[in-house]
């Protein structure tokens, strides 16, 4: 099986972190800090995609671009 990449969302809350991932909707992950975020969102993307195989579902590509913009 071939391995892909999909880009995450992680937002940093009072108490913990969450995370996303824009191109597979309803999979999402927390954690106490970030690594640990990081973490579970990637077992929760393999859990995700193997619900997705299971029920015949095809499996998206990944399309979004992850960056960051420094603005003063």
């Amino acid at each position: 099986m071939k391995s892909v990449r999909y880009g995450i969302v992680i937002e940093k809350g009072d108490r913990n972190c969450s995370a996303y991932v824009p191109d597979l909707p309803g999979c999402i992950a927390t954690g106490a800090t970030v690594e640990e975020t990081k973490e579970r969102i990637k077992e929760a993307i393999e859990l995700h995609l193997k619900g997705m195989r299971e029920d015949g579902d095809a499996i998206p590509e990944p399309r979004t671009v992850c960056d960051n913009v420094e603005v003063a």
